[in-house]
């Protein structure tokens, strides 16, 4: 797994240290807080850091609802979704990319949710944003697929 880019660091990360951080990955990481924020009408972006031993994520938000977490690493940043069981259902039975239905195989089940993480740190990456549209597209409210 990545290193988180702000391990250590006690405070939230500006977005200078943030792009520096990126590096080419920044624009990939904004077209995705962008695209989820409008098609989730996020109400929430929030910067949090369990420990300054784990570093800091960026939570996006719907109301109460958790949608996306997405953690900035050196260069790239990871992305985890994390879903309920109904939720999950409609994943399973949606049709994705080899490499999307094995991040959905393999992601771990708990009692409340499953978790669904991936690591995004090049250009082609961004064809992956359509891909994973469906996961977050509806989760803010009723599960749907979107078709773009």
């Amino acid at each position: 797994m990545l290193e988180n880019a702000f391990i250590g660091k006690t405070i939230q990360p500006t977005q200078k240290e943030l792009a520096s951080e990126l590096g080419p990955c920044n624009d990939l990481w904004e077209q995705l807080v962008t695209g989820i924020t409008e098609e989730c009408g996020i109400t929430e972006q929030e910067w949090n850091s369990y420990s300054p031993k784990a570093g800091w994520a960026l939570r996006l938000k719907h109301k109460k609802r958790n949608i996306v977490y997405l953690a900035p690493c050196h260069g790239a940043f990871r992305v985890s979704f994390i879903f309920g069981d109904k939720a999950m259902n409609v994943i399973r039975n949606t049709k994705f990319p080899a490499k999307i239905r094995k991040i959905i195989a393999e992601a771990p089940h708990y009692p409340e949710s499953s978790s669904a993480d991936s690591s995004w740190n090049t250009r082609p990456f961004a064809a992956s944003i359509k891909a994973y549209r469906p996961w977050y597209s509806g989760f803010a409210g009723k599960p749907r697929i979107l078709e773009r």
